[in-house]
């Protein structure tokens, strides 16, 4: 740590919770609909919340393979590494879990630092927003960022698995174990 700068501890923190430092704190991005967000972090400096994250289901469903997770927002208030360890703790939970890699997007305008800082990589730059798509089976509120290109990070921990789903139902010989 450099002079000035304060000790970042990540801890739990609820969604409606996470959602109001969204609101007061993120940029351009209004709070996350319940259902989206499956795990949210909060960074605490001093005995203070300085940011939060909140991660989940991936947003373009060409992303949502069951075994990517996306970090859907990060707001902070500016104190150093905050973002930093807010990111790294997602992908750590990510992997936890079984995650094969973590995602987010950036505008094409932000640099990434604190991206970089926590590990990820730059994969995609350009990426126009699919909300407002004719394709979009759920048409978002048009907001000014979601004209502006988009950058995709991740960070890969392994290989996606193939696998299928089998119920008990489905399998006759799975009827003793389950009947």
């Amino acid at each position: 740590m450099t002079d000035g700068q304060r000790p970042v501890a990540v801890v739990p923190i609820t969604l409606p919770t996470a959602n109001r430092y969204v609101e007061a704190l993120h940029r351009h991005h209004a709070p996350i609909p319940g259902g989206f967000g499956w795990f949210c972090v909060a960074a605490v400096v001093d005995g203070t919340v300085r940011g939060v994250a909140i991660a989940g289901r991936p947003t373009n469903r060409n992303n949502d393979d069951g075994q990517t997770v996306e970090v859907l927002r990060v707001a902070a208030d500016g104190t150093p590494n905050v973002p930093s360890a807010l990111l790294a703790a997602c992908g750590r939970a990510a992997k936890a879990v079984g995650a094969a890699r973590c995602i987010t997007y950036t505008l094409d305008s932000e640099p990434g630092s604190s991206l970089r800082a926590a590990g990820w990589t730059r994969e995609t730059d350009g990426i126009q927003s699919w909300w407002n798509a004719g394709t979009s089976r759920t048409r978002a509120v048009t907001r000014d960022h979601m004209a502006t290109l988009k950058t995709r990070w991740a960070v890969h921990f392994r290989e996606p698995i193939a696998y299928v789903h089998t119920f008990p139902a489905d399998d006759p010989d799975q009827d003793a174990l389950f009947g």
